[in-house]
């Protein structure tokens, strides 16, 4: 029997492991360069605390058995956790507050999607106790900023707005709302078309928000054509100040799609929502997502007061892929610079102390030893294959030979 990872595990190797890194670690440079602190929260939590008050269906949790802290699952994201942790943890914490992450979350497939991924890696931002266009902003131009520092070619946002999207909603019955809402998250034509409208006008409605998507100033010319109710109105004129400080702030345009129909997995988001695409070879992927949530902070609080946040968060796998055929990543594992030979038994402890003085002299030096009962030559040539850049032979009693 030939032991594997279960289906939607994968293992990383070296070279990948390195590459990823780097993603990581550019990343995590271009949050503290604006502000962000780095929180860690546990990778297990209650299961009430990952569902987000609701907006999170179980079935997404990967969950653990029962215990004394009643039941338990695997975090299917990170900003729950950190919305649980800054209201329960950083009361006293001066706001607003900044906080950043790179971490694994898990997921539980569709029951259709058997096999498909469930560990996936983040890196993102949360900028709690803020709200307003000013904040919004931020987050557009520090995502920006991470998929410029990473050199990601072929990306472009699209952004959407939760709070005008229930807006354009609201005019339709309460269970067929529910049905165009899904048929828009799922991009299904076909089935919206079809659905049981109970006038013309309302599935006219329908197709127009399934097309509300495009250049900003079109998408944005088609919805005042639309009654809006006081909050849609409100979510509108945010938007259009929004999309004009943005544009005018950027040290470059901004690839900008508004799509109205953009619903989010997780329905916590009130405000802007948005996702980072990629395109290569007419093939899409998604890069990123993330949006605006001012009631989710009051799910936490001892006292249910409310709190404005928004953030995102990028997948690492993603990024790696895309970046593959670039030239940005790094293309080879960490290599060894000091590969130190014992060449006789009686040399082992010189050897050792050799290696050790290497390490202490200068920290950031990979130094090894070779453990294997080999040739000169052989030394040599495996040297030359893990591209180890310096040999140093130790014989007792004598100098070492550095080739």
């Amino acid at each position: 029997m030939i032991h594997q990872p279960p289906a939607g595990a994968r293992d990383l190797l070296p070279l990948e492991v390195v590459q990823k890194a780097w993603i990581n670690d550019t990343l995590q440079q271009v949050f503290g360069q604006w502000g962000y602190q780095r929180i860690v929260t546990s990778t297990i939590e209650r299961l009430e605390t990952l569902k987000a008050g609701e907006a999170i269906e179980d079935d997404t949790v990967i969950q653990l058995h029962n215990n004394s802290s009643g039941q338990l699952g695997l975090r299917p994201e990170l900003t729950a956790s950190v919305a649980r942790a800054a209201v329960t943890r950083m009361i006293d914490t001066s706001y607003p507050q900044r906080l950043c992450y790179r971490a694994n979350v898990f997921r539980n497939p569709p029951s259709s999607d058997h096999g498909r991924q469930l560990e996936f890696y983040q890196a993102g931002v949360e900028l709690l106790f803020s709200g307003g266009t000013l904040a919004d902003a931020e987050i557009l131009l520090l995502v920006t900023d991470c998929l410029q520092k990473l050199q990601v070619p072929n990306w472009y946002l699209i952004l959407g707005d939760a709070g005008l999207t229930r807006s354009l909603l609201s005019p339709f019955p309460e269970a067929l709302r529910q049905k165009v809402r899904n048929c828009l998250s799922s991009l299904d034509y076909v089935q919206l078309e079809s659905l049981d409208y109970p006038s013309e006008e309302l599935k006219q409605r329908a197709i127009l928000l399934f097309n509300l998507r495009g250049k900003p100033e079109d998408v944005l010319s088609k919805v005042l054509d639309l009654s809006l109710d006081e909050t849609g109105k409100s979510c509108l004129n945010n938007l259009k100040s929004l999309i004009e400080l943005v544009n005018k702030s950027a040290s470059q345009e901004l690839p900008l799609t508004l799509d109205l129909s953009l619903i989010q997995t997780f329905d916590y988001y009130t405000g802007i929502t948005f996702k980072v695409i990629e395109q290569t070879n007419n093939k899409l992927q998604t890069l990123g997502q993330g949006g605006r949530y001012d009631q989710l902070l009051g799910v936490y609080d001892p006292e249910q007061k409310s709190a404005p946040g928004i953030g995102f968060s990028l997948n690492v796998g993603a990024l790696h892929r895309c970046l593959l055929s670039t030239e940005i990543l790094p293309q080879k594992a960490n290599l060894i610079d000091y590969l130190v030979v014992a060449k006789k038994t009686e040399s082992q402890i010189e050897a050792l102390k050799y290696a050790q003085k290497l390490r202490e002299d200068d920290p950031s030096v990979r130094v090894t030893i070779d453990l294997e009962n080999r040739n000169d030559e052989e030394i040599k040539k495996y040297a030359q294959q893990n591209g180890i850049k310096t040999i140093v032979w130790i014989e007792k009693g004598q100098e070492p030979i550095i080739n």
